[in-house]
């Protein structure tokens, strides 16, 4: 399993990001992906997730905080993952990371940064 990230970098309060996050080795076929992030001197914390379910069967699950705010989607045909960050602020700095997970198993992506200043 490998996930590449991309779409990190420098915002402004206010601004949008999108990151997204392209699995190989049948990712989407088997694994719940997610999205943590982690800033300086802070542990590891889910952001959010998407289960392998389609259609009706999906389910997504916010932490606070993204919740009412981020939105998380899925490609199947392209086995992309990508969360969609509108108004961020200062306190969304952090590196995130692309995360699938099955059973207790769990793969991770490199990790872009996201930098929310003036």
């Amino acid at each position: 399993v490998q996930l590449v990230e991309s779409g990190g970098g420098l915002v402004q309060p206010g601004g949008s990001l999108r990151l997204s996050c392209a699995g190989s080795g049948r990712v989407f076929d088997y694994y719940n992906l997610a999205w943590y992030r982690q800033s300086p001197g802070s542990q590891r914390e889910l952001v959010a997730e998407i289960n392998t379910g389609v259609g009706s069967r999906q389910v997504k699950s916010y932490a606070e905080s993204g919740k009412g705010r981020f939105t998380i989607s899925r490609e199947e045909s392209n086995e992309i993952v990508s969360l969609q960050m509108p108004d961020l602020n200062p306190e969304d700095s952090a590196v995130y990371y692309c995360n699938a997970n099955v059973r207790g198993i769990h793969y991770w992506g490199q990790g872009p940064q996201v930098t929310v200043a003036s």
